[in-house]
């Protein structure tokens, strides 16, 4: 009787002998957990790194309050900018417009309050309605004419760069109301008793934090219910560990300074309203269903052109959103406002895990994006380095981004 000599025998219990050991399992099934989910935590991580070097390297000056403060004050627009851009790359397009759009929008606002005396949340409205406009008029030539994105949309950012310069003359134009300069620059109020920390700060942390926690909880129980792949429960309570204790820093730097920016507040209900629609409302997963396959979205009844026109809309309301921010911060509109911010925002989306083929990226991988971004941009202003090697770094950063992309897509493939 013959012997089958490729047999493997059964593999010991983990913690007895002749097999692995309990944490060796364990570190498999997180190491497997983490290949699986490369693209959604690779920049996470790579943000975490970068937040730590710039630490050490400043001394501890890139998390002081007060510049922590400063890095969402100066980055909400980018940001802004970001989640428009990442829903347009999604469905397969392009948009260069946008920094001149919002310089247009910052123009306008301008003139209406400036000029006109206009109260501002009308000229608000108002500038809202304008990019909506904008962003309606190229999403028609694109979705409806088929004409490429690529050509509306530099049409456009020549366009807009040029009215905004009729519009101020060549001029700087400003100041703004007080009521639209705190959309800049403005904190939330203080209230509750005397206290060394901001209360409504701390407020809204706690509650973002359960929130946050109990959507990851949720988002867990739904896949095991589909039975797809989840991180294993004690890689997915570090997880969340890890998630507290970032929520819990951002919120206690913040609220021992002068609390919650107003621009954060608008930021996170941007965040989780379009991380909403893309993760489950119909809307998105067209999105997500155009720029993947477009052949197969049109055979399955999906209405592309009106997804497309959409989508642009979309990102004019954004733009003008992220103009009346700059306009407010800056106290002023400039003709010169806006420039190279289309590239921060392209960047910011390729960085936070948006595909060039389209139907890969999400809302959080956007803002994870802009936050490398912002925080190189912090860090090297800290450490005095000349603007000449910061675009050097950045660009470094955009090529190691996409290189991954595609380098993971690949393996993944294989």
């Amino acid at each position: 009787m013959s012997t089958d000599v490729t047999k493997v025998p059964a593999a010991a219990p983990p913690g007895k002998g002749g097999g692995s050991s309990s944490g060796e399992g364990l570190l498999q099934l997180m190491l497997g957990g983490l290949r699986r989910n490369m693209r959604q935590y690779g920049m996470l991580i790579a943000l975490g790194l970068i937040v730590a070097l710039f630490a050490v390297w400043t001394d501890g000056d890139l998390l002081l309050p007060r510049n922590v403060s400063n890095l969402v004050l100066q980055n909400s627009y980018i940001l802004i900018l970001a989640i428009g851009m990442m829903l347009v790359i999604i469905a397969g397009h392009i948009d260069l417009s946008v920094g001149s759009l919002t310089a247009f929008v910052g123009a306008f606002a301008a003139v209406l309050t400036v000029q006109h005396d206009v109260a501002w949340p009308v000229a608000l409205v108002l500038t809202l309605v304008v990019g909506a406009v904008a962003g309606s008029v190229q999403g028609y030539l694109i979705a409806y004419l088929g004409i490429p994105s690529f050509i509306v949309t530099l049409a456009g950012m020549l366009l807009f760069r040029g009215l905004t310069e009729i519009l101020l003359e060549g001029q700087t134009l400003g100041p703004f109301p007080n009521g639209l300069q705190k959309l800049g620059n403005g904190f939330l109020p203080e209230v509750g008793p005397e206290t060394n920390y901001h209360n409504l700060t701390l407020l809204l942390g706690f509650a973002l934090l359960a929130f946050v926690v109990y959507q990851e909880i949720r988002d867990r129980k739904r896949q095991q219910e589909f039975a797809l792949d989840v991180l294993p429960r004690n890689a997915f309570l570090l997880k969340l560990v890890a998630i507290a204790a970032a929520v819990l820093a951002v919120t206690m730097l913040l609220a021992s300074y002068q609390g919650a920016p107003i621009i954060l507040l608008v930021l996170g209900v941007l965040v989780v309203g379009y991380g909403y629609v893309m993760r489950n409302a119909v809307f998105g997963r067209h999105i997500y269903a155009i720029g993947g396959n477009l052949p197969a979205a049109k055979l399955s009844g999906v209405k592309d052109k009106k997804v497309t026109f959409l989508v642009f809309l979309n990102m004019g309301v954004l733009a003008a959103l992220a103009g009346l921010v700059v306009a407010a911060r800056l106290n002023a509109a400039s003709p010169k406002a806006g420039l190279n911010f289309e590239l921060e925002a392209i960047a910011s989306s390729f960085i936070g895990g948006a595909s060039m083929s389209g139907g890969v990226g999400t809302v959080l991988g956007a803002i994870i994006g802009g936050l490398v971004l912002g925080v190189l941009n912090n860090g090297m202003n800290l450490l005095s380095v000349g603007t000449d090697w910061q675009q050097v770094i950045k660009g470094l950063a955009l090529l190691a981004a996409v290189g991954f992309d595609v380098w993971n897509k690949r393996r993944v493939g294989s």
